[in-house]
């Protein structure tokens, strides 16, 4: 089984890093970074720290509108998928390089399968929630999350070759929570004490390229009762110079360089709770039993919600700073997205998929389709 594997941006690092290590014990793979996420913090560490085999192709597509960056992988991408003819295009999440590479699946007659497949935040305004779409539709074998996940690819027309596999997220968060509170400083690094801090990100286009948005955010977070520790994508960073907030966010937070993964789970796990538009944070949060306040009105993660573990207040200064203060009484041992074996379900299910019954695999447990 030859798997060509499509990751481009940070949480599909994080994703990849643990389904390759079990794809690799029974099959061949050709890792293609799209060159999506090209800063050194945001991608290069990742491979390190999460001991990810180097890519056997960087495309180099850096950013830019999002027709124009999806075209360039496309362009990119296909040449490589011809010279090597897989067996299947492993595909992540929701990104441009995710639906760059189903286009250039359908059209090069490999089997697609997708990761993270049937969230729905239904919001089409969202770029990401497009991609999903598109590529739930394009994919030959969804691998779904959640059974909420499953239900809405049915509610879609989607039924075949759909497995609920868990979520690989679980699998790879239990291994680095793990790692980073024997190996990370970051708490002793920026002085922090476990509990005593809030952990922020914003990154989404909506929130970063909307100055009033931005603005509203920083005000809000601006009022926490503890330190607010902010990570910021450079995105952000540009907007804070561009929309002259830079030295307002400096002077109420601690505006630090983007982090390498573990210490991000590090500070993520020790957090007091975390405000995030990202769905990959949320989802961490979740993982670790962090409260989290989403800057979004809507979510994928609806589990998170339900749970009592994520609320969504927008980029509204008022809700944000009432979520700061608001005690939370969320349910405990809530398991959603599976028990951590996601990744051996995936590669299982795979080689069902391709029939590959030469190949000796423990790899366990198996997953039948749900249809």
């Amino acid at each position: 089984m030859q798997v060509c594997s499509i990751v481009g941006a940070r949480p599909q690092f994080v994703k990849a890093a643990v389904v390759s290590r079990k794809l690799r014990t029974i099959g061949e793979e050709i890792l293609v970074h799209t060159g999506q996420h090209y800063d050194e913090e945001l991608s290069d560490v990742f491979f390190e720290e999460l001991a990810i085999p180097e890519p056997d192709y960087n495309l180099g597509v850096r950013s830019g509108p999002h027709g124009e960056q999806t075209a360039n992988m496309i362009a990119a991408l296909e040449p490589v998928i011809e010279d090597h003819d897989p067996d299947v295009l492993l595909l992540y999440g929701d990104t441009n390089s995710t639906l760059a590479g189903a286009i250039v699946g359908s059209k090069c007659d490999v089997t697609v399968a997708h990761v993270e497949a049937g969230l729905r935040s239904d919001n089409r305004d969202m770029p990401e929630e497009i991609n999903r779409i598109l590529t739930d539709h394009a994919a030959d074998c969804c691998f779904a999350p959640s059974k909420r996940a499953v239900e809405n690819l049915a509610a879609e027309g989607i039924t075949k070759n759909v497995y609920w596999t868990g979520d690989v997220m679980y699998d790879a968060i239990l291994e680095a929570r793990d790692r980073s509170i024997e190996g990370s400083t970051i708490l002793e690094d920026l002085g922090l004490d476990a509990g005593e801090f809030v952990l922020a990100t914003v990154h989404r286009e909506s929130n970063t390229d909307v100055r009033s948005n931005l603005a509203a955010i920083l005000d809000g977070l601006a009022d926490a009762p503890r330190p607010v520790v902010f990570p910021a994508h450079p995105r952000t960073v540009d907007r804070l110079e561009e929309y002259g907030l830079r030295d307002h966010a400096t002077r109420e937070f601690k505006l630090i360089e983007p982090l390498g993964y573990l210490d991000f789970v590090r500070l993520l796990d020790a957090a007091e709770r975390v405000a995030t538009d990202s769905g990959g944070v949320q989802k961490e949060a979740f993982f670790v039993e962090t409260p989290c306040i989403t800057l979004r009105n809507e979510t994928e993660w609806t589990e998170t919600v339900d749970s009592g573990w994520n609320v969504l207040v927008g980029p509204d200064t008022d809700r944000i700073r009432a979520a700061l203060r608001a005690d939370r009484d969320p349910e405990s041992n809530v398991q959603p997205y599976g028990d951590g074996l996601a990744s051996p379900r995936i590669v299982s299910a795979l080689a069902q998929q391709l029939d590959d019954v030469d190949q000796e695999t423990d790899v366990e447990p198996e997953l039948s389709p749900v249809t």
